[in-house]
């Protein structure tokens, strides 16, 4: 099992990798995107897998005929910018591996067995994050998912089509939904909790609300070298005091909160700004606390931009409420992976297209240990152990609910 997933791992890592950094851009509907997706396709035919675009681009791998009540594995292949290798891949990696080593063991399920590769899952470059996902529910519809745009202002639409895809089909897809009997997605755990627990494997029981609000503020572009300190609408202070505020509120809440996201207009360095663009990105563990953290950060942008003679405008951009998973499938699936003892079952602050199809179908998810904790950077990694030890367990979830048989 061990060659098996070094050789998939080392035959995707190299696709989209900076040589500089160590990170990675892959972006949805490039030309990376498009030999990730190739490099997908043929593993998934060369274990004899029926391979589908469905009508939103997302990739379907089917373990013998596609049919309902299915058990559905994978992640997805899109990165932040300058992102880690594991975030997403270890999960399409982990879910070809676990069918070779259910081929290995000569077991075959009695229910359809699928791998899914959901597109824009991190929204790196379109702004709405799982939107593989979200369409595919309709959670999100297609004539807002069409008009989206990335920074050279080129829609998703046209995007999609430039790859060879139809956008007029974009949309809800009720009928594949209705073959999902089951989704489990394995990740690498974004965070530290399985470290301390000295634990490889963890299965996931909810996931925190969170969301993304905007906020631009407008001042007055001028002359750095000339215009007096008293003159200026500088909207740059207002936003410095803001990102402060985040932190005070963060901590407060119990939550965390992050500002990662800046635009300035004109971006000179000779020139006070006419405005500022920032994303704010807060999660926590509980709706209440989410909404009161948001509006005090509020409140504190709107006094800092009165204070400097300027103005605000904002508005939420996306909101995910909590997911509670199936606790009677945390619980299988956490005594199926855990061998002498159950797993741990945990919390995350982490968005997962798992937690986007938790609404319409059962759904969990298989966390593998990160050492360090870090990830949305080149630093981000998992242990080569504990990386078998994600494909063992995931292998121990598809046989167990898909009724394997010898």
């Amino acid at each position: 099992m061990s060659d098996t997933f070094d050789r998939l791992w080392a035959g995707l890592a190299p696709l989209g990798r900076d040589r500089t950094t160590g990170g990675y851009q892959r972006y949805s509907w490039t030309p990376v995107d498009a030999e990730i997706r190739t490099w997908f396709t043929a593993e998934a035919h060369a274990r004899n897998m029926t391979v589908e675009t469905d009508r939103n681009g997302n990739l379907w791998a089917w373990l013998g005929e596609p049919g309902p009540d299915a058990v559905v594995t994978g992640s997805h292949l899109d990165s932040v910018p300058n992102g880690g290798a594991f975030d997403g891949p270890l999960g399409v990696v982990s879910a070809l591996a676990a069918v070779d080593e259910l081929n290995r063991r000569g077991l075959r399920p009695t229910r359809p067995l699928a791998v899914v590769v959901f597109v824009e899952e991190e929204g790196a470059r379109f702004g709405v994050p799982r939107l593989g996902s979200r369409l595919l529910t309709g959670a999100i519809t297609a004539e807002r998912a069409r008009g989206l745009t990335d920074e050279g202002g080129v829609t998703w639409a046209r995007a999609m089509a430039d790859a060879g895809l139809d956008p007029d089909h974009l949309g809800a897809d009720p009928e594949r939904l209705a073959r999902i009997g089951v989704f489990v997605e394995l990740h690498i755990e974004q965070g530290r909790s399985l470290a301390r627990l000295g634990a490889p494997v963890g299965v996931a029981g909810t996931v925190w609300p969170h969301g993304r609000w905007r906020m631009d503020f407008s001042g007055q572009a001028d002359h750095a070298g000339t215009t007096r300190i008293a003159d200026r609408n500088d909207p740059m202070l207002p936003f410095a005091e803001t990102v402060t505020a985040v932190r005070r509120a963060a901590v407060e809440h119990g939550a965390v909160a992050t500002v990662g996201r800046v635009w300035l207009t004109p971006n000179n360095s000779n020139s006070i700004p006419s405005r500022v663009r920032a994303w704010l990105d807060a999660r926590a563990p509980g709706e209440a606390a989410l909404r009161s953290l948001v509006d005090s950060v509020d409140l504190a942008a709107r006094l800092a931009a009165a204070e400097h003679g300027v103005t605000l405008a904002s508005f939420q951009e996306s909101f995910f409420p909590k997911v509670a998973f199936p606790e009677e499938l945390c619980d299988r699936l956490a005594a199926v992976v855990g061998g002498d003892s159950p797993a741990p079952v945990m919390s995350t602050g982490a968005g997962h297209d798992a937690a986007i199809l938790a609404s319409a179908v059962p759904a969990t998810m298989l966390f593998v240990r990160n050492p360090t904790g870090i990830s949305h950077a080149p630093e981000e990694r998992a242990d080569p152990a504990d990386c078998y030890a994600g494909v063992t367990a995931l292998t121990e979830a598809l046989a167990d609910l898909t009724a394997a048989k010898v």
